[in-house]
């Protein structure tokens, strides 16, 4: 209760303040923002995925802004030669407005990527979102299928069957390409798994399967035994360095990444940046009320 009281409060923040908390997790509002702090990871022999912030549009004319500003970001950064990939949000495009539009957004930004031999993610968003974002990736990894990938989230109840059922597209040559996280929306627990020890068991029982069957994953997790039971599964399976990588949020457990890099696996950080960050950043303490606790010492105590 006492968290949701200071969630009411901070909405009602100036944004500079705010920025104290949110600058930790964002790169900043600009694309030379994103370029600096990847190239910094990439100096550290850690590959980024870069993510333009906004989702849930409200108008069509904002999906083609979106995209242009993706194609722009994409000659940036191949321009730059930062090692990293691109991850967008079909709502971003229009996809709870017209379906096919929002196709036809994000396929173009594959072909720009894939024209760089580069590699575009789709996001899972929430529940009403699902079945569209995996029929639109269906339909570009059926033309680019070495340059597109899903994410996938695991407390949802229906993740396997979906990893299932899409086994009828993989192959030796194009596999599958998921990332697979925790999830993070508010969803009924009639298709969401709830408590800590289920959601995790179904993480492992998915990464399992992904594994067993030669997909490639994008192991999301910033949860040590998730991490630990991924050792255990590489090692079970000897599973090839260039089958799997760990991925995390910027300025998300650091020491644990660290841990993950000395071990000699590949690691990739999420670099989300742009000028809708604080609606990102609301979000985000909507859905862990526990960050609250350390927005208030960045706002109290220096350091």
């Amino acid at each position: 209760m006492i968290n949701n009281i200071i969630y009411s409060l901070l909405k009602l923040m100036p944004k500079k303040l705010v920025w104290i908390f949110s600058k930790k997790y964002i790169a900043g509002e600009h694309v030379e923002d994103a370029i600096n702090v990847s190239k910094k990871f990439n100096s550290d022999g850690i590959k980024v995925t870069i993510d333009i912030l906004g989702e849930f549009i409200s108008k069509l004319d904002e999906a083609e802004s979106n995209k242009q500003e993706y194609l722009d970001l994409i000659e940036q950064i191949e321009s730059q030669k930062i090692d990293g990939n691109y991850s967008v949000k079909p709502t971003m495009f229009g996809l709870l407005l017209d379906k096919d539009i929002c196709y036809k957004h994000i396929r173009e930004i594959v072909k720009k990527a894939a024209s760089y031999g580069n590699f575009v993610r789709i996001d899972m968003e929430d529940s009403p979102c699902v079945d569209m974002e995996i029929e639109i990736y269906r339909k570009i990894k059926s033309e680019f299928p070495g340059n597109v990938g899903l994410v996938l989230q695991a407390y949802m109840r229906r993740t396997l069957d979906d990893v299932k059922n899409l086994m009828d597209i993989h192959s030796e040559k194009d596999g599958l390409h998921f990332r697979l996280c925790k999830g993070i929306y508010v969803e009924p627990e009639k298709i969401a798994y709830k408590k800590y020890d289920e959601v995790n068991s179904h993480f492992i029982e998915e990464m399992d399967f992904m594994l067993k069957n030669n997909i490639y994953i994008g192991i999301a997790t910033h949860d040590k035994p998730l991490v630990n039971a991924a050792y255990e599964l590489i090692e079970k399976y000897k599973v090839p360095k260039e089958r799997y990588e760990f991925q995390m949020l910027l300025g998300v457990t650091p020491e644990l990444r660290k841990s993950i890099i000395d071990k000699g696996h590949t690691m990739r950080v999420y670099i989300p940046y742009g000028s809708q960050w604080h609606g990102y950043s609301m979000r985000r303490l909507k859905e862990n009320p526990k960050m609250i606790n350390y927005i208030i010492k960045a706002l109290f105590f220096r350091g």
